[in-house]
């Protein structure tokens, strides 16, 4: 079986590389290849980077493959299981932006209206006159990554808000910013009068079909919350903060992210309302760099380049401007391309690409923060194959 897979991927990276789509649709690979593809990207990226546990679920046109290695807990010893709760970091940013385009479609909120006129504490300050769909796409002007830590409380945040001054002009930067999306969130979750945890466990998250995808673990499932690793090896997992659940705040497993990606290609069943909320995030707005900025989620070309996919998701994009340009009128989602996010809190890194023409997807949960690069580079391997 060796010898006959690789020279396949070789082709099938050959044909990508020249610019040949592959047909409609992924053709079905048998479970043992399947496993030794996903083994052979996976099992190195572990030992190199001393990875405790990761769990990998693959889609093929809606059939659903799962990969577990290692470790959910070191004390006591808990094996990882599709099943196992990680911490999604910036992934998290999709359901927030499923939120305000589903808040948008309900006649709540207008993505192209000011963010004065939904936080009416912000009117008139800087940022009260830059457009919400800004918030979305990291081009508000120039947040920092993080909320500043002296900010303690609520009215610390907004007096933080109303003073902020840009360092760019509005649609002319991409700044990856924490406070960008969690503002967005605020504002989504007060357009529909309800607050931001409620909407996504009593509405967002049942209505994409997801049954075990939380912003504050119930004391039920604690048993199935992976801990997360620092550097050193230590026991971590996420702690409270401003705007922490609409950054970065989500728990999910294997299961649900496998099925979320299905639900952004189409896949599966959801109310319509939430299918067209989905697929309105892949609107492309801004060009930057490599790829095209929707709604949190980045867009490539397919096929793809590695090499761009690799500077794509480097560490300095998302700690540098970028300078874009607006797509008028935005691009309208499309099959023909890569999509892609990264995610990371201190103790866990994830990573999620699908091919919507293809009709197939990846989900990697790591309780381990580990190099981007890695993680596109794992990927990749497989879906090349998967590509064929």
């Amino acid at each position: 079986m060796v010898s006959r897979l690789f020279p396949r991927m070789a082709v099938g990276l050959l044909a990508m590389a020249l610019g040949f789509a592959p047909d409609a649709h992924a053709g079905p690979v048998p479970d043992a290849e399947l496993r030794l593809v996903v083994d052979r990207a996976m099992k190195p990226v572990i030992e190199e980077f001393g990875i405790p546990g990761l769990a990998v679920a693959v889609t093929i046109d809606g059939r659903r493959h799962f990969f577990d290695y290692g470790l959910a807990s070191r004390q006591p010893r808990v094996a990882v299981t599709r099943d196992t709760l990680f911490e999604l970091g910036s992934i998290s940013k999709t359901f927030t932006v499923t939120l305000a385009t589903s808040a948008e479609i309900a006649g709540k909120l207008s993505l192209t209206g000011r963010i004065g006129d939904y936080l009416p504490e912000l009117a008139g300050s800087a940022l009260g006159g830059v457009r919400v769909l800004d918030l979305a796409t990291h081009t508000a002007g120039g947040f920092p990554l993080q909320m500043p830590d002296e900010l303690r409380s609520h009215d610390q945040m907004m007096a933080y808000f109303r003073n902020w001054q840009p360092r760019f002009a509005a649609g002319t930067q991409r700044t990856y910013a924490n406070p960008s999306i969690g503002l967005l969130g605020m504002i989504a979750a007060r357009s529909l009068g309800q607050s931001y945890e409620r909407l996504m466990e009593r509405q967002l998250f049942p209505d994409l079909g997801l049954r075990r995808t939380y912003i504050n673990v119930p004391a039920d499932q604690m048993k199935s919350y992976a801990w997360g690793h620092t550097a050193s090896g230590a026991p971590v997992r996420v702690g409270p903060g401003l705007l922490a659940a609409e950054a970065y705040g989500v728990k999910s497993n294997a299961v649900d992210m496998i099925r979320f990606l299905e639900v952004n290609m189409g896949i599966g069943q959801v109310p319509e309302a939430t299918s067209r909320a989905a697929l309105a995030t892949h609107t492309g707005h801004y060009r930057a760099g490599p790829y095209v900025q929707d709604m949190v989620w980045e867009q490539y070309s397919y096929p793809a380049a590695l090499a761009d996919l690799v500077a794509g998701n480097a560490p300095t994009v998302n700690r540098n401007p970028v300078p874009v340009s607006r797509i008028e009128p935005p691009m309208a989602p499309r099959q023909d391309v890569l999509i892609n996010k990264t995610g990371s809190t201190n103790g866990f890194g994830a990573y999620v690409a699908y091919i919507p023409a293809r009709r197939i997807g990846i989900v990697m949960l790591a309780n381990k923060n580990y190099p981007n690069e890695a993680r596109v580079r794992a990927a990749y391997a497989v879906l090349s194959r998967l590509a064929e």
